[in-house]
């Protein structure tokens, strides 16, 4: 397959055909993980609580695979903008040697670490008992997770993004059926509980990796994993971790601020916990699109960064910062029109639901402004600037939203812990806008001898 297309295709048009099927995907997966928290709210609010105790773990082993997945993406689609097919194929390889050693590794350390990090944040033996039963299954499938998601980074490197879509698109639906099936026991199938959430989202993911080797073997694309690139070299395993490890904190990063938020929460009462569980789940219907549109971006633009577009470049990032913004905006209305009946989806506890109500109302107003870091962040790992996009996600995630909502909490109580993520969204995204220019803005001159081939 010839990925000139990104190069020659004009901007909105190859945007969107990109980010579309990633979008929607997005979408099925946001679905997924509603439906997934639903049915185990239908099993007892201990579930649920269980369910978004385990959720930063969880969170941390997906973000270490897609963030390094992420890096192997990036190095691709920058030497096939250069013409380099050799060491495209050099960083498929050996990115996915790496990331099957990173998946065994989490595989055993994050179950063996789950009984003590569960009695942080709760002495109840029955959410703890629920919380282990969840993890053993749902982690045993660490390993299939990792090279899922490394086979993904590999299909949109080379702008194959229908293979994600259909791929991603399957699993949750699967997923989606099965919740129910494996939970409550349907038909012949034996009533399961919460190990029946964790299995559904396991085979579910398993059919995604089968889909990919399938088609991988199918329908061949331009870069291949060859036998000859095994031995790992120094120079590409460091280039690989120079971009992936910030990538995979900046997605890790969620899992230590909601765990030292439920520290701050848990002071208060276990249902504040559950509403940040909650909306966490709920968060996903805006941030998985925006997502979507990111991960069309990252290929473009390193493609065209490695072919030296740089006008080209910076068009495809404002482009996809006012369709997150679109998204962000819509999704600020409906928090603020219904979140209660948003929050009655998993629980029915009128105390519960007021907390949220209140919460879902003062969170949203920093959605349409988180819009400029997201988009800043990716374009930035979609060039190989991993330690700038680092920078960003830090403030987001941690340099600000957790002294804000400790400060706040002090003076407001929880309604503190609300308001530190608009403060944190608005501080992050000026810092942002000022990291993104500094990192990757070229000189006029530059920038006019890039526009003579910009489509």
């Amino acid at each position: 397959m010839d990925e000139k297309f990104m190069r020659e295709k004009p901007v909105l048009p190859l945007i969107l055909s990109m980010a579309l099927p990633m979008v929607l995907s997005m979408l099925v997966n946001s679905l997924y993980n509603i439906v997934d928290s639903f049915f185990v709210a239908q099993i007892s609010e201990e579930a649920m609580t269980a369910l978004s105790l385990v959720y930063p773990v969880q969170n941390f082993i997906n973000a270490v695979g897609i963030g390094f997945g992420i890096g192997i993406n990036a190095v691709i689609a920058f030497y096939l903008g250069a013409g380099d097919k050799a060491r495209a194929e050099m960083a498929a390889t050996q990115g996915f040697l790496l990331a099957g050693i990173q998946g065994v590794v989490m595989m055993f350390g994050c179950i063996a670490i789950m009984p003590a990090f569960l009695r942080m944040f709760t002495s109840s033996e029955t959410v703890i008992d629920l919380g282990m039963r969840y993890s053993v299954v749902a982690f045993s499938f660490t390993l299939l997770i990792v090279f899922g998601v490394t086979f993904e980074k590999l299909f949109q490197a080379v702008g194959r993004m229908k293979v994600t879509m259909v791929s991603l698109m399957c699993g949750c639906i699967l997923n989606i059926v099965l919740d129910p099936v494996l939970i409550f026991g349907i038909g012949p199938f034996p009533e399961m509980g919460i190990e029946g959430a964790a299995l559904a989202t396991g085979l579910g993911q398993t059919l995604s990796l089968a889909i990919y080797l399938l088609l991988y073997i199918l329908r061949p694309i331009s870069v291949r994993i060859r036998r000859q690139y095994l031995r790992p070299t120094g120079g590409m395993v460091l280039r690989l971790y120079a971009i992936g490890i910030p990538a995979a904190l900046n997605l890790a990063l969620p899992s230590f601020m909601i765990s030292a938020l439920n520290g701050i929460l848990g002071a208060y009462s276990q249902g504040h916990i559950l509403v940040l569980g909650i909306y966490y789940k709920l968060q996903t219907f805006l941030y998985l699109p925006a997502n979507g549109l990111v991960q069309g971006m990252r290929p473009l633009v390193g493609y065209n960064y490695g072919a030296g577009e740089h006008r080209r470049v910076n068009q495809i990032y404002k482009i996809v910062l006012c369709l997150s913004g679109v998204i962000m905006a819509v999704g600020t209305v409906i928090c603020l029109i219904i979140p209660g009946q948003l929050i009655s989806l998993f629980t029915k506890t009128p105390e519960t639901i007021r907390i949220g109500e209140t919460a879902l109302r003062i969170i949203s107003a920093g959605f349409l402004v988180s819009a400029v870091s997201v988009t800043s962040s990716g374009a930035l790992e979609g060039l190989g600037k991993g330690t700038p996009s680092l920078i960003v996600s830090l403030c987001r995630y941690i340099l600000v939203i957790l002294p804000a909502a400790f400060v706040l909490s002090r003076l407001f109580g929880p309604a503190g812990v609300w308001n530190a993520f608009w403060v944190a969204e608005a501080i992050t995204a000026v810092l942002s806008l000022f990291v993104y220019r500094r990192a990757v803005l070229v000189d006029k001159n530059t920038l006019t001898k890039a526009g003579s081939g910009v489509k």
